[in-house]
């Protein structure tokens, strides 16, 4: 009853600013059926259960509308969103979450849909989701890798999903947690997450899988340097890919400088050796035992129960993550802030205020505390 009135208010509102002033006709609309397609895209949304139901049957159109109102900002479809979430939970946690990411022309995508059609082949159903918080600026990022894929993307039992881009991080990477949680209440037994943006978003990644992959290159002369020895760190395994070919003996020799890197990190909270092997996601050399070795290496944590532990800080870093990315939000959209942030940005910037004397009006400003 809201929206429905809320339609016809901003309909009235629409049609008042179309009339030609001065005169008794109103102005000819670009489009005479916009306001009609407006209205029935309002009704477009289903009820909970329609959801619920068809993600569960593994219905791909109704996950795709649901991860849809995931990513939507808009409040009514966040609340839909959230109400699907928690009936899909339950369902949810059986499979297996393995993060990618690599250098810039590690051959990622190509990795990524060579592995997919091993899954495939060996009955797995598997979900690739792509987070990417540097979309806004690289655009179609995300949609080319999707292209590339496009033997994996006509598989039945393989879903394709690039993230929306959501200007913040912290935003992609909550939508990309809950995408993994429809997926898997979908039947997908396998969750692939890739990181197309560079920096903080491995981080992101590495916060919501079981295992974290690391693909680089060798025959560049420079294997470790510009990578963030923090990322290596994080890695349960690295794979250097493009082993084909001429590449062959640099590959193995790359992989023999990394294995000694690796040796100095200290032992990860897992306690599982980080494997180090070479690949070429090409000729599909080494693909399968690429897999049996993360496979190998769950098993193995889910075995000693360190699996439930990291996943229970996962679940526990969501909820802050959460409350953060809220706080924030809030923040910068709190009227008396907007109203106040120009001037305390220019007596900032003019010297006339500290940064730390700035911050402390603006988070009064917020809080409603007079100064």
């Amino acid at each position: 009853m809201e929206n429905t009135e809320h339609f016809e208010n901003q309909k009235h509102e629409w049609e008042s600013a179309l009339q030609v002033t001065g005169s008794e006709q109103p102005a000819v609309q670009v489009n005479p059926n916009a306001l009609e397609r407006l209205k029935a895209s309002r009704q477009q949304l289903l009820p909970l259960k329609d959801y619920v139901d068809g993600i569960l049957a593994g219905d791909i159109t109704i996950l795709s509308k649901a991860i849809t109102l995931v990513e939507s900002s808009l409040p009514v479809h966040q609340k839909l969103a959230q109400a699907i979430i928690a009936e899909c939970i339950p369902h949810s946690g059986r499979a297996l979450r393995l993060g990618i990411t690599g250098v810039p022309g590690a051959g990622k995508s190509t990795f990524i849909e060579a592995l997919g059609m091993e899954l495939v082949h060996r009955g797995k159903k598997v979900a690739v989701l792509a987070i990417d918080p540097s979309s806004q600026r690289s655009k179609g990022s995300i949609l080319g890798d999707k292209t590339r894929m496009e033997e994996l993307s006509q598989q039945r039992n393989a879903y394709i999903r690039p993230s929306a881009s959501a200007g913040t991080l912290g935003g992609v990477a909550r939508k990309t947690r809950e995408a993994i949680i429809l997926c898997e209440a979908a039947g997908f037994d396998t969750i692939i997450v890739e990181t197309v943006g560079v920096g903080q978003s491995e981080t992101a990644v590495y916060s919501m899988v079981d295992y974290f992959l690391l693909i680089l290159i060798g025959g560049a002369g420079d294997e470790l340097q510009g990578i963030k020895r923090g990322i290596m760190e994080m890695a349960d395994g690295i794979v250097v890919n493009k082993a084909d070919g001429d590449n062959v003996s640099r590959a193995n020799r790359a992989a023999a400088e990394i294995k000694n890197a690796v040796h100095l990190f200290p032992p990860s909270e897992s306690g599982q050796e980080v494997k180090v092997t070479t690949c070429s996601a090409l000729t599909h050399f080494n693909v399968p035992e690429v897999w049996d070795m993360v496979e190998n290496h769950v098993n193995n944590i889910r075995k000693s129960g360190y699996l439930d532990e990291k996943r229970a800080n996962q679940d526990v870093q969501m909820m802050l993550d959460t409350i953060e990315n809220t706080l924030k939000s809030d923040f910068y959209e709190n009227a008396t802030v907007k109203e106040t942030l120009r001037l305390v940005e220019n007596d900032v910037e003019n010297k006339r205020m500290s940064a730390y004397e700035g911050a402390r009006r603006l988070l009064e400003a917020y809080r409603g505390v007079e100064s």
